[in-house]
């Protein structure tokens, strides 16, 4: 072989060095830094069935990846103990305000016609002295011939008691002035007795609404007999509404600083505590609320929860009720995060402190990281 040979075969070997790094770097990247122990490589490696999927260990703990995490949402904070105001829970139910709800009765036994504008509906809107309906008074055959008898003999008595007056009229001057003023009087007082009579044969007495606001409920239809005190309409102003809940303690009505009241969805309805009354109710004493929120999503007769709020202080951490969840035993529980990655179901004891944050007592110490979004999420897995 000549050195000219020699020197080709140089060149491509040369050649070919250059052009097979890019093949085996795959485009020119550098991987040097991707080289690594293998225990560390296998502790990373996403791919990994280990560290791929969130799970519970053989302790109880969970392990969750930190993109598990983000797909749950999961949020913590710190825990710090100070003084929180002791709360009591309450059966409560939503009433019609006193002040601005009101009833329509029947007074007396009749039948029910509509009034100039047809029976109300609910939810329509009246106003005070509205006429809703009118009601005929029941009467038997046996009264309505006593009434009419009746009638008779007063229209008698005042067609004589009118000529009588209208001949006294007529010798004025020689009859004395009072034998005149007593006739006249006479014959005013049977026309009223004959309209009294009369309007009781068959004239409707008009119902009409006691107060102005929207019409809750009706039970009458038209044509329908209704007996003495019976409920006819119910009137109530969805802007005053009011939360009526049974106390066990006399004593709590005096120490009640503030209240509220949970709604489906977790919403908070705000609570103004009005008084209490001093009567005991089937063992229990009523307490009044006034709703702050105007057309509140309640209607009169729904059953709530009330929390109110003494100025009792008890110290603990308030946390939002979504971090309570239930262990395996039933009781309140929350996640404490030990670690990046790690999780901790601890058992406490908590009570309500308002309709969207719990006081937890026992069983968390300051500093503790408490999952306070996706605790619920986190006991789903297993």
């Amino acid at each position: 072989m000549n050195d000219a040979t020699r020197f080709t075969l140089s060149i491509a070997a040369l050649l070919f060095g250059v052009w097979s790094a890019p093949v085996d770097a795959h485009g020119g990247e550098d991987h040097s830094h991707d080289i690594a122990p293998p225990e560390v490589a296998r502790e990373f490696d996403p791919r990994a069935p280990e560290v791929a999927r969130a799970r519970r260990m053989p302790d109880g703990s969970l392990f969750v990846p930190k993109a598990a995490q983000r797909a749950i949402g999961v949020r913590h904070l710190i825990a710090e103990v100070r003084d929180m105001p002791l709360s009591v829970q309450l059966n409560g139910r939503v009433i019609a305000n006193p002040a601005s709800g009101g009833r329509v009765q029947a007074l007396q036994p009749g039948r029910i016609a509509p009034g100039p504008g047809g029976l109300p509906l609910p939810g329509q809107r009246v106003a005070r002295g509205q006429v809703l309906a009118l009601l005929h008074p029941a009467t038997s055959s046996i009264e309505r011939g006593n009434q009419q008898d009746r009638l008779a003999e007063l229209e008698a008595e005042l067609a004589i008691a009118e000529r009588r007056h209208a001949r006294y009229l007529q010798l004025e001057g020689v009859v004395p002035q009072k034998d005149v003023d007593a006739a006249r009087d006479e014959r005013d007082a049977l026309r009223k007795r004959r309209a009294a009579v009369a309007a009781s044969l068959g004239t409707a007495e008009a119902l009409r609404a006691p107060v102005s606001g929207v019409i809750g409920a009706t039970h009458v239809m038209a044509g329908q007999v209704v007996d003495a005190r019976e409920i006819l309409f119910e009137i109530v102003d969805p802007a005053r509404l009011a939360v009526e809940a049974l106390a066990y303690d006399a004593a709590l009505a005096a120490t009640i600083r503030s209240a509220s009241a949970t709604l489906p969805g977790a919403e908070t309805l705000p609570l103004t505590f009005l008084g209490g009354a001093r009567v005991l109710r089937e063992q229990a004493l009523p307490l009044l609320f006034r709703i702050d929120v105007p057309d509140a999503p309640v209607a009169v007769g729904e059953p709530l929860t009330v929390i109110a709020q003494t100025r009792t202080t008890q110290r603990g951490v308030a946390l939002p009720a979504a971090a309570l969840v239930k262990n395996g035993t039933g009781a309140g529980a929350v996640w404490i995060r030990d670690g990046a990655e790690r999780f901790i179901l601890r058992a406490v004891e908590a009570q309500a402190l308002d309709a969207a944050t719990v006081v937890v007592s026992a069983g968390l110490a300051a500093g503790e990281r408490v999952v306070t979004a996706g605790a619920s999420l986190l006991s789903q897995i297993r």
